[in-house]
């Protein structure tokens, strides 16, 4: 039987685009670059779908007879960008391999302006410029020339949307935290708009960005074309352009550019998307403007959004914001443009929906009470290019307000997507599916909505009022995948049988040398699992068990006036303390004062916070013990790549927690607060504290636990650092005895 020969699936073109255009970049910032290449894809794509209606025009048959292919007012009737003889592809291609080639594009760019008012102070200038090498120049624009982006044919494919949209995605990824300043990405985007359904009237979003959301807005029209056909309206328009009429505005002049040429390659309106310096807050374009329905992508935590000179605006209706920080802002200035039965959906920092600063708590309770709160959609980690952070969606409704129903929907979708790099997430189109299904059942009162343990719950206001007004959907639904079914006495019972046997299997391999220390730690890891998942605890934020977070040093290689020697712990060293193999931990010199602070005593725990990879993630955790104070004999430090958690032993046993903290690590929690902004990993120590809840059982049941697992615990350690002396003590004595033999 001859065999089937294996078919290649042929690259995407956008892809193919985007590898070869990244190689011409060569040592140019991402950010500049980024302006260099999407205004070439757009001269592009004006020139093709130009060049169209010219040899039509040319051609001069049927509707186009007599007609002068020069002729602006031709274009303008056929929804096409005029682009004069100086600025058209074919002659600028032909110019390519010139020195003067980054001029030629300038003056194009300028010459397209001239002709086409909507397109003024839009095009990018940025050609001419020293740093971009002219031969990459030319060679990026015969890249672009091989692809046909603009012609009717094209268009109907989407061609440059997919290109446009993949590499706007791209430069974001590469530019990181900077890029995310721009750049929603396309599937929580799409989330968004699937969740408020923006079939007709007007968008707004004040800080658009690149203008994601109104692209989205136009294809979730467009691919609901028989919501339409159903209404059977005779005034509704069929052109999904003419459905929807967006609103917005942007403070950055630059990301303002990108937006106009993403909508104008769409064939969307951007007549109403506005720019100036100072931004929503200070200059609202759109004063008097009462949307449908609201986008939004607000930047986090900004704290210069001019809080202080806006202290009696009118936009503050359900309290004041404080003026470090414009999350609440941001949600009042969208209430304040929603109609009275406007929806909004916004992205907002995870933080939002639990802190505690006493404005943002008065704001959200009020905004709560007034129920115009519909839902909270809690988001997977790393699905943002500018944070790898807790992410929420806040689904705001005017409408809700007069509605009968006082409860808010709670999603925790925090285990849905799939990793696309090493660093990104994504929703596939069935974790989209899942989670609008849920809010739409639930908003209609449909009978398909039911609570789900581990996923979605309705809360009433009464609930949310018991928490404080709190609205992080963690703390009403139960993210533990485990729970213990023997009841406390019998497993710690159990627990305690596990350990005497197993003390006294450590001993025998310990006589014969073959302590395994990394199935003890998989063992007891494991009877803590079983012991300690309780499902009637109470939790509790970790942030309250802390008492204090102490920063490290690496102080000084050699002593200094009023220095005095430390050892510092470093990353590497925190699996080698229970062994105590710590031979390599350096010694460092620091101020006296500076030891007085920083100090490590007994009942620390040292946390690593860089230095991680794929294989060995941050997180990494070693609590400090009398034992180890003693064994250095000097004070002990920890490395400024980590830092030390010091608990409330008034709230917490610390013994307890530590093996808490360690349980985290194993399940992987902790890499959920990792970023890597660059080839370092980096854990989001404050992050975790402050976003994550414990369950704690009752202190005599932690002090029971946290002694007997102590025990076993130093036993460990004990017998750990027996062998490791027992085999310097082998190999000290292999030295000698064959030391003549040797030499």
């Amino acid at each position: 039987m001859a065999k089937t020969k294996k078919v290649e699936q042929e690259e995407p073109l956008e892809k193919k685009l985007w590898k070869a255009a990244d190689k011409l970049r060569k040592n140019m910032d991402a950010a500049e670059y980024k302006h260099v290449v999407l205004g070439l894809i757009f001269l592009k794509y004006i020139s093709d779908a130009f060049e169209e209606v010219y040899n039509k025009l040319k051609e001069g048959k049927g509707e186009y007879e007599g007609a002068d292919p020069e002729d602006k007012n031709e274009y303008t009737a056929e929804k096409v960008f005029y682009v004069p003889p100086s600025a058209r592809w074919k002659w600028l291609q032909g110019r390519a391999k010139l020195p003067s080639i980054g001029k030629d594009v300038d003056e194009a760019m300028d010459a397209i302006e001239k002709d086409n008012p909507s397109l003024k102070g839009v095009l990018p200038k940025v050609f001419a410029q020293e740093k971009l090498d002219k031969q990459s120049l030319g060679g990026l624009i015969d890249l672009v020339g091989t692809a046909t982006i603009g012609t009717k044919e094209a268009q109907g494919k989407d061609v440059l949307g997919k290109v446009y949209e993949y590499f706007l995605g791209q430069f974001a990824l590469a530019e990181g935290k900077k890029g995310g300043q721009f750049y929603t990405p396309s599937n929580v985007v799409e989330l968004l708009t699937a969740l408020i359904e923006p079939y007709e009237g007007r968008v707004f979003d004040p800080c658009c960005g690149s203008g994601g959301m109104f692209v989205q807005s136009n294809k979730f029209v467009k691919a609901h074309q028989d919501y339409y056909k159903n209404k059977n309206s005779k005034n509704l328009s069929l052109n999904p352009a003419d459905r929807i009429s967006i609103y917005g505005q942007e403070s950055n002049q630059t990301t303002w550019r990108l937006a106009k040429m993403n909508l104008s390659i769409r064939g969307i309106d951007s007549s109403n998307v506005k720019w100036n310096n100072e931004g929503s807050f200070l200059n609202d374009a759109h004063k008097d403007l009462k949307a449908d329905f609201i986008l939004a992508n607000p930047p986090f935590n900004d704290s210069e959004w001019s809080g202080e000179l806006l202290k009696t605006d009118g936009r503050w209706s359900y309290g004041l914001p404080p003026a470090g920080n414009a999350n609440f802002a941001w949600m009042q200035h969208f209430l304040f443009h929603l109609s009275p039965s406007g929806v909004a959906g916004i992205v907002m920092h995870g933080g939002a929906a639990s802190n505690k600063g006493n404005a943002e708590s008065v704001i959200r309770k009020n905004m709560v009470e007034a129920n115009v709160v519909d839902c909270i959609v809690s988001l997977p980690t790393q699905l943002f290019y500018n944070t790898t952070l807790p992410v929420h969606l806040w689904i705001l409704s005017k409408k809700k307000a007069k509605s009968p129903n006082k409860e808010i929907l709670m999603i925790d979708a925090y285990n849905l997507g799939h990793m696309v790099e090493s660093t990104m997430r994504e929703l596939s189109p069935e974790d989209i599916k899942v989670i609008t299904d849920t809010y739409h059942n639930w908003a209609t009162s449909s009978k398909d909505y039911e609570d789900v343990p581990g996923f979605c719950k309705s809360v009433s206001i009464d609930d949310i009022r018991v928490k404080s007004y709190i609205l992080a959907p963690n703390r009403y639904i139960e993210r533990i995948k485990k729970h213990r079914e023997q009841p406390y006495k019998i497993a710690i019972s159990k627990f305690i049988d596990h350990s005497i046997a197993y003390s006294s299997k450590i001993e025998n391999e310990i006589n014969s040398t073959k302590l395994n220390n990394e199935n003890f730690s998989k063992d007891f890891l494991s009877i803590f699992d079983k012991t300690f998942l309780r499902k009637d605890w109470e939790p509790i934020e970790v942030s309250e068990l802390i008492k204090d977070t102490i920063s490290g040093s690496w102080g000084n290689d050699e002593p200094k006036k009023n220095n005095i020697a430390v050892k510092v712990i470093r990353g590497t060293d925190l699996p080698n303390i229970p062994l105590f193999n710590l031979k390599k931990t350096p010694t460092r010199y620091i101020s006296s004062d500076k030891v007085d602070e920083i100090q490590l005593i007994e009942n620390d725990i040292v946390i690593e916070l860089s230095g991680g990879s794929k294989d060995q993630p941050t997180g990494r955790a070693a609590i400090i013990t009398k034992e180890l104070i003693e064994y250095f004999g000097m004070p002990l430090i920890c490395s400024n790549f980590c830092k030390v958690i010091r608990v409330n032993s008034e709230k917490v046993n610390p013994f307890w927690f530590f093996f808490y903290w360690h349980q985290c690590y194993q399940d992987g929690l902790t890499t959920r607060y990792e970023n890597q902004p660059s080839g370092i990993k980096n854990f989001q120590l404050d992050e975790f504290i402050s976003s994550e809840l414990i369950l704690m059982p009752p202190r005599p049941q932690q002090d029971e636990f946290a002694e007997n697992l102590k025990t076993i615990f130093e036993l460990r350690n004990k017998l750990s650092y027996a062998a490791f002396n027992l085999g310097k003590l082998i190999e000290g004595t292999f030295e000698n005895v064959y030391y003549d033999f040797d030499a």
